[in-house]
């Protein structure tokens, strides 16, 4: 009986012990689950609305790429901190040349910018997500991973949280990338300048895949990218706005989600272990001095 006890406790242990190593694990994360809404109780079309298609009452939305054009959409309001996400289908095959980009950006010429862009690839080779920050219209902190899963195949969810300590990006709840507030070491922080969200497909074939050498093969149009979701819990804010008025009272400003607890570190250094396969802070050719927020943050 001792014996038969043992292996149990061992089993179960060793149990535990896998649920927290795991990425998907159901645990504790610095976000709220988003509440789907339709596509126009938040967004509006911005380009080539001939190339967007509504189904199920707007809570599907199609963007279409041709030789032509490619479109794009924007929340109707701008936002000073909180939780965004966006459910998204990559576009499927040959994608190489592609982008499909969501993102916050602000409207000023020193603008403030929290990036997801996916990259395509030509078929049977991997997505590329890349990830960037600008603050103060300063960017060039690019870091770059695999998913773990083909993004095509279903949709997945992307998300930003946003508040004055961090800001987090979240794939299917598993952190990808934290960007500290590091104002006090003279790194600039997006706090103070509003920012709408976007999303767009479009052809970069000059610079997304393999930097450019591969070119997007129109015989594939039109390339569609698949969105749900449309979720937005922010503080909306006027353009010109300094400050969020509810600044400090709701939920994303709460200790709790003002730093990763352990469980999401392990899950950031899975991310960064396995997956990732280019980091601004550890270029030395490019940055040959650290960047200071990378000195301190755990994030490397």
């Amino acid at each position: 009986m001792a014996s038969s006890s043992s292996q149990w406790t061992a089993t179960l242990c060793l149990s535990l012990l896998f649920l927290l190593l795991l990425p998907s694990a159901t645990r504790s994360a610095p976000t709220r689950r988003p509440i789907d809404v339709p596509f126009s109780r938040n967004y509006i079309p911005t380009w080539a609305f001939d190339h967007i298609k509504y189904l199920n009452g707007g809570s599907e939305v199609h963007l279409m790429l041709d030789k032509y054009t490619g479109t794009g959409f924007q929340s109707k309001g701008s936002y000073l901190f909180g939780h965004f996400s966006m459910r998204i289908k990559m576009v499927a095959g040959d994608s190489a040349g592609t982008v499909t980009a969501f993102y916050l950006s602000s409207q000023n010429s020193e603008h403030d910018e929290i990036d997801f862009e996916f990259l395509g690839n030509r078929t049977g080779q991997p997505y590329i997500l890349q990830t960037n920050v600008f603050t103060g219209g300063k960017g060039d902190r690019e870091q770059r991973i695999y998913l773990w899963f083909d993004p095509t195949k279903d949709y997945h969810s992307y998300s930003v949280l946003w508040n004055m300590h961090q800001i987090v990006f979240f794939v299917d709840d598993v952190p990808i990338r934290v960007f500290k507030n590091s104002k006090d070491l003279g790194v600039r922080f997006p706090f103070d300048q509003p920012m709408k969200l976007y999303s767009s497909l479009w052809n970069a074939d000059d610079w997304a895949t393999r930097g450019g050498l591969e070119k997007t093969n129109w015989a594939n149009a039109p390339f569609v990218a698949y969105y749900q979701g449309f979720h937005i819990d922010g503080c909306e804010a006027s353009v010109n706005a300094k400050f969020c008025a509810t600044q400090g009272t709701r939920w994303w400003d709460q200790k709790a989600f003002q730093d990763l607890d352990t469980v999401q570190y392990r899950r950031l250094q899975w991310v960064r272990n396995k997956y990732t396969i280019y980091n601004y802070c550890t270029d030395r050719v490019r940055f040959p001095t650290v960047p200071m927020e990378c000195k301190r943050d755990r994030d490397i």
